[in-house]
């Protein structure tokens, strides 16, 4: 099932939409401070949107109220997901649709273990480990579907050649490069394993088999403007879909003959959205660094470049309050005057400041500041979160 929700790249429609704020957040007393962008509407305009988000946005139930072991529902594939085991929160917390996909099975005893499978994965609950990182772990898919297909004699181990960096000596493999960059950032061994394979060309597309994955390389879905610009640079881009996993989750749950089918919701049982828990995004400005929330649980994280000195990225409590897809920036501040195009993933915190796309530097998350009053992320990281929050989401900047 291809769960994306794609970047939609068109002109400079601006999506407006409400959600909780403090009237103070916004405030249109307060100067706005220099930024990449001019502000998409008057501070005032901003602020009455939030007021009436305020009173339309849904209340959260207080954590005491809620169940123990929390239970979702996806009407996606029709099934639950619960923390009977702390599937839900590891998937929550661990990549999502993004990773895993939807589950396509309900939990069930497997081998004598408590399983689950995803479209992606399958989730193990090893009560041994109990109040360990390990206490859920991700099944050896990539493994048992290459001996199920009777490929997994063909993955011959390489000799080291010497780019370290990417040969795993524990396999005797070598991460293809843009697979690496993937590897690193989502999640390792812990998440993949280790790699059993070389990349290899197959059906016109570059593949990776891992001990829990299999990686496809999407050359498209980085659109051509982004790719020139990368060659020209000399920088590594990433775009969110770039590379894939397959649903080697499906596969194996077929294999192993687990009930699939969908089942009816329980009785008081909610759908899952995002919106089940109070999202808020948290920028350190000391550290270069984006956390984002669903109420306490941290589910993304992101390295950022902030305002250089003169454009400093201002600290204090904001909210999404705009997005557009894509924005070419302009400006003339500061004795400085810039022209950008094709800015993708904008969403307006305050002001002129907004969080976005960048593909001119990756200097993320190394100290060095050098945006004009925006939070630059990669690309990738700000397409996520251009996905995942509505407007009005909370954002704190501090220090």
């Amino acid at each position: 099932m291809n769960a994306r929700r794609p970047l939609v790249m068109v002109g400079l429609a601006l999506t407006l939409a409400l959600a909780t704020l403090t009237p103070w957040a916004i405030d249109a007393s307060t100067p706005a401070p220099d930024a990449d962008f001019p502000a998409p509407m008057s501070k005032q305009a901003a602020r009455d949107i939030v007021r009436k988000a305020q009173l339309e946005r849904p209340a959260f139930a207080e954590a005491s109220a809620l169940p123990e072991a929390r239970t979702v529902y996806f009407a996606e594939t029709g099934h639950h997901l619960s923390n009977r085991a702390g599937f839900l929160d590891f998937w929550r917390a661990k990549g999502q649709v993004l990773l895993f996909g939807y589950p396509v099975s309900e939990e069930f005893v497997e081998n004598g273990r408590i399983v689950q499978y995803f479209e992606r994965a399958r989730f193990e609950y090893h009560p041994e480990l109990a109040g360990t990182p390990y206490e859920v772990q991700l099944g050896l898919l990539g493994v048992e579907a290459a001996q199920r297909n009777g490929i997994y004699h063909m993955f011959q181990s390489v000799p080291d050649p010497q780019s370290r960096a990417r040969y795993v000596r524990e396999t005797g493999h070598v991460i293809f490069e843009d697979f690496y960059r993937y590897w690193q950032k989502r999640g390792g061994v812990p998440i993949f394993g280790f790699p059993i394979s070389e990349a290899y060309e197959e059906n016109g597309r570059v593949v990776q088999w891992f001990e829990r994955a299999r990686f496809e390389y999407h050359y498209e879905e980085m659109g051509n403007f982004y790719r020139q610009n990368e060659r020209w640079s000399g920088l590594n881009l990433s775009t969110l879909y770039e590379v894939q996993l397959t649903s080697l989750g499906s596969e194996a749950a077929a294999s192993a003959g687990a009930r699939m089918q969908a089942v009816e919701p329980l009785a008081g049982v909610p759908q899952w959205s995002p919106d089940l828990w109070p999202r808020s995004i948290h920028v350190d400005l000391s550290a270069q660094y984006l956390t984002a929330y669903e109420g306490e649980l941290a589910v993304y994280h992101a390295p950022v470049a902030t305002g250089k000195n003169g454009f400093n990225t201002p600290a204090g409590q904001f909210a999404v309050y705009a997005k557009l897809p894509m924005q070419t920036m302009t400006g003339n501040a500061g004795g400085e005057t810039w022209n950008v195009p094709n800015i993708p993933s904008v969403m307006y915190i305050h002001g002129g400041v907004a969080l976005h796309g960048t593909y001119w530097h990756d200097a993320f998350g190394t100290g060095a500041r050098m945006s004009h009053g925006c939070v630059n992320l990669g690309m990738d990281d700000a397409a996520w979160l251009y996905e995942w929050a509505d407007i009005g989401v909370p954002v704190t900047v501090h220090y």
